[in-house]
């Protein structure tokens, strides 16, 4: 039995089914993958025929439900048996994101015609986990999020600790500040004990509301952040921080430690000084990250993390034989 697998509009083999047992059970092929094989009436999902399982006894033909149909009226030709070998290998680097090993064209999943790499076959959006638009950078099994996706997260988290602290600013506005005593950077205590003395004469019930909206947003971030990888304008804006080499959550001390409450120390510290240098560094990383094949900016350098669109297999664990 010749069995073939895809993986983000990519085909992959063909393979013996002891092959495609030892990839399931290493956790190599997942259960979300496609599979076709001579007696499939069409592609379908791998965890369709395997009923969930990781190992794969095919008794005949399968008939696919309605609801779980990946391509319909499909006709499929393999590649001649003569090629078999130099199209398994390309194939395979590119359906689990290994860098090509030849410069060959691989095989359309609905032609027996050789084509250019970019010929990507139409996929139903149930196998799909991510639209991949044609200006999209992708990296093994992730989508790179788009700097401007990454540029408005940073603003709508901007937009929603201004929101917070409203109250305050309200209150400020309604005062007479003397904002020269924030401007020399030489005398910080003098700075220091005039805000000092600006918050004892704002009324106790506009600060604890204000301190209250503050905590609770850093709370609600930070939560999304350890369990998602995502602050609430990446999940707004449908994109997440992963690990560089697992592409699955970070660790505990890249997500938090170092990309969170290293990077919250830094830029207090810039905008304590004046806020133009704060925006100036956050400009740099941006334009680092344009100019990156990988969209790193000096965060991700720092936290060795990337930034993709999100998806939901990026939250599962990897098993230890992955």
């Amino acid at each position: 039995m010749q069995i073939f697998l895809a993986r983000n509009n990519v085909q992959a083999g063909p393979y013996n089914l002891e092959q495609l047992n030892i990839m399931l059970a290493s956790g190599e092929v997942l259960l979300d993958d496609l599979i076709w094989h001579e007696g499939l009436d069409q592609w379908q999902r791998v965890g369709n025929v395997t009923n969930n399982q990781t190992v794969y006894r095919p008794t005949g033909a399968t008939t696919p439900d309605a609801n779980d149909s990946i391509i319909n009226n499909v006709t499929v030709f393999p590649e001649d048996t003569s090629n078999t070998k130099d199209n398994n290998s390309i194939s395979l680097d590119r359906l689990y994101g290994k860098p090509e090993r030849s410069k060959n064209v691989k095989a359309n999943m609905t032609t027996n015609r050789h084509q250019t790499p970019h010929n990507n076959v139409s996929l139903n959006k149930t196998a799909l986990k991510k639209t991949v638009a044609d200006n999209d950078k992708v990296i093994g099994d992730v989508v790179l999020a788009p700097i401007m996706s990454r540029i408005l997260a940073t603003a709508l988290n901007g937009l929603l600790y201004v929101l917070a602290i409203l109250p305050l600013v309200m209150a400020l506005t309604k005062m007479d500040v003397d904002y020269t005593k924030f401007q020399n950077i030489q005398d910080m205590d003098a700075a220091y004990q005039y805000s000092m003395s600006l918050m004892e004469s704002i009324p106790s019930s506009t600060l604890m509301m204000s301190q209250v909206m503050v905590f609770g947003l850093f709370a609600l971030q930070l939560l999304f952040i350890i369990m998602r990888g995502q602050s609430l304008g990446k999940l707004i804006t449908g994109i997440r921080v992963v690990d560089q080499t697992t592409h699955r959550l970070p660790s505990f001390i890249k997500l938090v430690g170092t990309r969170t409450l290293l990077l919250f120390i830094i830029y207090n510290l810039l905008f304590s000084f004046t806020s133009f240098l704060g925006f100036v560094i956050i400009a740099i990383h941006y334009y680092m990250a344009s100019k990156s094949p990988e969209n790193i900016g000096w965060h991700d350098k720092l936290a060795k993390t990337l930034v993709v669109k999100a998806d939901s297999s990026q939250l599962v664990k990897k098993s230890k034989s992955e």
